[in-house]
């Protein structure tokens, strides 16, 4: 299903393919074999709302890619994240869009829409899984597995190389944590939201100043639909 339509100065275009892997938007294997052995592209997989993404967020998918020679990073969306009261404002195509323009610069960044909320399942079929601390806490919490700590462990253990963001107060094991610089740490979405959009990527921080899409939402209700306007 394609889809094209005018945002103003945004253009949301893409194809929905849901290829072998149903969960995943063009999550396509790099990996080759050649004659002499087998040649892997590793490739990692970062899940979030982003909303907004953040100078943060670039930061660690980079480190990411650096600390596991990664020849993609995806910024996995999930259509119904986890745990998360739906987002109305802005709309998912608008984020999706914002996340897709904030990762241009970089050709190891990718991004891919996915149905699945739990990050084991995300996970699968990936070398890598980058998240923050909070959500390395969550992972592990039983409560999220309706309290069966075997499902849990079940589903930690199926996870892939895991690379952790540190995110006071939580703990994460040295081994896993990702090198970010401190003043990242502080860097939110949650803060985003609240007005410091210097805290956004460049791309969010000019989407928002257009459309008020973060922290003007009915400047961005009127933006998306104009007829409401009269």
């Amino acid at each position: 299903m394609a889809v094209q339509r005018s945002l103003g100065n945004w253009a949301f275009g893409g194809i929905l393919d849901f290829r072998s892997n149903p969960g995943h938007l063009h999550a396509v294997s790099t990996r080759r074999f050649g004659s002499i052995g087998i040649l892997v592209a590793r490739i990692g997989v970062y899940p979030g709302s982003f909303n907004p993404p953040t100078k943060a967020h670039l930061e660690i998918a980079l480190a990411a890619v650096s600390q596991h020679s990664l020849k993609r990073l995806d910024f996995a969306l999930s259509l119904s994240p986890l745990g998360k009261a739906e987002v109305e404002v802005p709309s998912f195509a608008h984020r999706l869009e914002v996340v897709e323009q904030s990762l241009l610069e970089h050709e190891s960044l990718a991004v891919v829409v996915t149905e699945e909320q739990l990050i084991s399942d995300i996970a699968d079929g990936y070398d890598v899984v980058v998240m923050g601390a909070d959500k390395w806490h969550q992972v592990n919490d039983p409560a999220w597995y309706n309290d069966d700590t075997q499902a849990r462990d079940s589903a930690v253990d199926r996870l892939p190389t895991v690379a952790l963001a540190p995110r006071p107060p939580h703990v994460i094991p040295a081994a896993l944590q990702l090198p970010v610089s401190d003043d990242l740490i502080e860097i939110s979405s949650t803060a985003a939201r609240a007005g410091h959009t210097d805290q956004m990527t460049l791309a969010a921080a000019q989407f928002d100043a257009e459309t008020g899409a973060w922290t003007n939402p009915a400047k961005y209700q009127l933006w998306h639909a104009p007829e409401e306007r009269d």
